[in-house]
């Protein structure tokens, strides 16, 4: 006879330590995809300018497309983090790469699979924990269910990935 869970022991959770490490390993997939955007964005601007300064010939014009461009970087780098965490945190996988290559996943509060808005409102909600000087992030180690203020928020948690729902 198999006994079904009715809730989950502080050694299914994901804790603090390992979900930094999947956090950094996103953060140099991310970033890697974001410096490319970078060179291929700003990068052609820059040199132009560049070679203009060496000249004393910065035009006004050069300066606001070198602005603009890094205004169009920011947005496109949220845009870019957003989906990789919402897509990859609502997929088959319920997890990024960082969270595949640490064995957890995310899921909601029964330990089923999360869809792309919750995992949307987990991602957006990592702005506030981190606004908050990171404290939203520290309490990862200091709640019961290894839960962040973003957890909260959007009522997931970060699972071992062979911990099954509960019943």
């Amino acid at each position: 006879m198999e006994f079904e869970k009715e809730y989950y022991t502080e050694d299914d959770h994901g804790g603090f330590f390992l979900r930094l490490a999947a956090y950094l390993i996103d953060g140099v997939l991310v970033s890697v995809v974001i410096w490319i955007l970078a060179f291929i964005l700003i990068g052609s601007s820059f040199m132009t300018m560049a070679v203009d300064v060496e000249n004393d010939q910065v035009s006004e014009e050069q300066m606001m497309a070198l602005a603009g461009s890094m205004g169009l970087l920011a947005v496109i780098s949220i845009v870019i983090t957003w989906l990789y965490f919402a897509i990859m945190e609502s997929s088959k996988n319920q997890a990024t790469v960082g969270k595949m290559v640490l064995g957890l996943k995310v899921t909601n509060l029964n330990g089923d699979p999360i869809g792309f808005g919750q995992a949307t409102g987990r991602y957006f909600g990592k702005i506030i924990s981190a606004l908050i000087m990171y404290i939203g992030f520290i309490m990862i180690a200091f709640t019961e269910k290894k839960q962040g203020l973003h957890d909260m928020i959007a009522a997931t948690l970060v699972l071992k990935k062979d911990v099954p729902p509960l019943s």
